[in-house]
């Protein structure tokens, strides 16, 4: 990925979204649906040429007149100057030191209305300038839908997850094309006790219009549709997503059903769209919110960033793409041709492309700055691992680092190569390995939670007699769990290739006395009974073997 450098603001971001390709995935939960009453955002960037770090912006005084330089995310194009504020606010990945945490999903929505020539604002640039300048979602609301009117919008359809430690919104924006400045959005706070998501399809259909405290939209959301010709029904019966965004079987099958395999769940009642989410029963639309049967923990909504839609008719495990060790993954592209017929690959939540995941956590009986945790994690989620940022801490791991390494530079200590390298090597024998990486990885959370118990406590304890020696403490362990966490993965991977490498598993025998060495035991699993019976069912006696003529 190609670096920049940006005065005012350094954001180094690859592509996230590609044209026929879906990609990121969050999640929303309110305070009421978690088990200890933090609301929850999660968001995967996928992007194969997304490079994970863990940005940073420390607070910051300007002077009057100063300006901000405004660079799209997608391309690094420079959009122009918007004026800079008096104080920004400190951010650290997609959190500041409010507790607002933001996140995103693409989903394109009308083609017309994709681009908006002389438009500053692009979603990327929405995030982080809304990150620095808000304190809490509805602020953020209306900081992001300010710029935009103000100095245009240059993206195509966004939704937006947006947490602060009492509210969760999903708000869905899409700009208005040649000719008028600004864009359509809507936003509606999700009721309390109730779980959310979006991935890549606009979900909001219709909303209540007299509702100012749950609802809010621009004034002309519904008359400029009217104006265009897509609605001329009454303004009650106006549906956002099926105006500027229907859902098709690409919305449903690669999008909406990463959803439906988080809802699925957590309500029973979910199994019902099924024929939905793989894209064939449209008129049976999911709810945009469902009220969970169990509340949520944070460990639970790691296990949502690793679905592969296992259990399902759309388990990724089961067909024969997995080929014989079971993998859950697809090479791109996405979709494929034979004999002038199109088929497609499932798009799960967890997948090879993701650049960087998080979890963030808004707890509102916690001072701000150790009340907001970013469990941050790079590449596959499925084969990661969630390390603890704290919102106020004022350092970045060297692990994460803007600038240590990028998409072709590789380097030892990052961590986005450390975790391409455990999560490559699996997906050669999944089967065999991933089991593997699921006991390291939650051992590693595990203790991470538990050691984020105790520093809350004792955080809080100090920082009621001394504010900076508090930060100074979130932010070391913040620091030192991640880099303790990427090298125990490096020495994870050296363990992992010694023990898997040309096919072989290899186990460390005892010594034995008398021996100079012992040589290791070692098993050779080839490919399994299914699929021997799927080669010789296609080979017929091709390779079979005369009796007694082996050596």
């Amino acid at each position: 990925m190609k670096r920049l450098l940006i005065t005012s603001f350094a954001l180094f971001f690859g592509i996230i979204f590609h044209l026929n390709l879906s990609a990121c995935t969050n999640f929303l939960i309110t305070k009421g649906a978690s088990t200890d009453g933090s609301t929850m955002i999660s968001y995967a960037a996928d992007s194969h040429v997304l490079f994970g770090e863990l940005y940073n912006w420390p607070a910051k005084d300007y002077k009057a007149g100063e300006m901000l330089k405004v660079y799209e995310w997608d391309t690094g194009k420079f959009l122009g100057e918007i004026p800079q504020v008096e104080h920004t606010y400190s951010v650290v990945g997609n959190m500041n030191e409010f507790q607002v945490a933001i996140g995103e999903t693409t989903y394109g929505g009308k083609k017309e209305l994709a681009k908006q020539s002389g438009a500053i604002m692009d979603y990327g640039s929405l995030i982080y300038i809304t990150l620095q300048r808000a304190k809490t979602a509805r602020e953020a609301i209306k900081v992001m839908t300010d710029l935009v009117k103000n100095y245009g919008y240059a993206s195509s359809g966004e939704s937006f997850s947006i947490a602060d430690k009492d509210e969760v919104w999903i708000m869905e924006m899409i700009g208005k094309g040649e000719g008028q400045k600004g864009a359509v959005w809507v936003a509606l706070k999700i009721p309390d006790g109730y779980v959310s998501g979006h991935a890549n399809q606009a979900r909001i259909t219709t909303f209540p219009l007299k509702d100012t405290e749950n609802c809010l939209y621009a004034d002309d959301v519904i008359s400029f549709a009217k104006e265009k010709g897509w609605f001329s029904g009454k303004d009650k019966e106006f549906s956002f997503s099926d105006t500027y965004a229907p859902v098709d079987f690409g919305g449903a099958r690669f999008c909406e059903g990463r959803v439906w395999s988080m809802f699925r769940k957590v309500n029973k009642e979910m199994e019902q769209y099924a024929g939905y989410a793989s894209g064939h029963e449209l008129s049976n639309r999911m709810p945009l919110w469902i009220k969970p049967d169990h509340k949520i923990s944070v460990n639970e909504m790691m296990d949502f960033m690793r679905d592969h839609f296992e259990g399902t008719d759309l388990d990724m495990s089961k067909d024969i793409g997995a080929g014989p060790f079971a993998n859950p993954y697809r090479w791109r592209p996405l979709t494929w041709k034979v004999d002038e017929k199109t088929y497609c690959n499932e798009r799960a939540v967890a997948t090879q492309q993701t650049g960087f995941s998080f979890i963030t956590q808004s707890r509102s009986w916690l001072p701000d700055a150790i009340g907001g945790i970013n469990w941050f994690s790079v590449d596959d989620a499925a084969s990661a691992v969630y390390v603890p940022i704290y919102c106020g801490s004022t350092r970045i791991p060297k692990t994460f680092a803007v600038g240590n390494g990028d998409m072709m530079t590789y380097s030892e200590t990052s961590a986005f190569w450390i975790f391409n390298q455990v999560s490559n090597l699996a997906y050669t024998r999944y089967n065999a390995i991933h089991p593997e990486i699921d006991k390291k990885q939650k051992k590693l959370e595990k203790e991470a939670i538990t050691f984020v118990k105790a520093i809350d406590i004792a955080a809080a304890e100090l920082y009621k007699t001394n504010k900076d020696m508090a930060i100074d403490y979130i932010t070391d362990f913040s620091v030192n769990r991640a880099d303790k966490t990427t090298m125990i993965w490096k020495e994870f991977y050296q363990y992992l290739f010694v023990k898997y490498m040309d096919g072989n598993i290899k186990e460390k025998a005892e010594p034995k006395e008398n021996y100079l060495y012992v040589t290791p035991n070692m098993t050779q699993p080839g490919y399994g009974d299914a699929t021997y019976r799927k080669i010789i069912k296609e080979t017929g006696e091709h390779f079979l073997m005369p009796s007694g003529g082996g050596h």
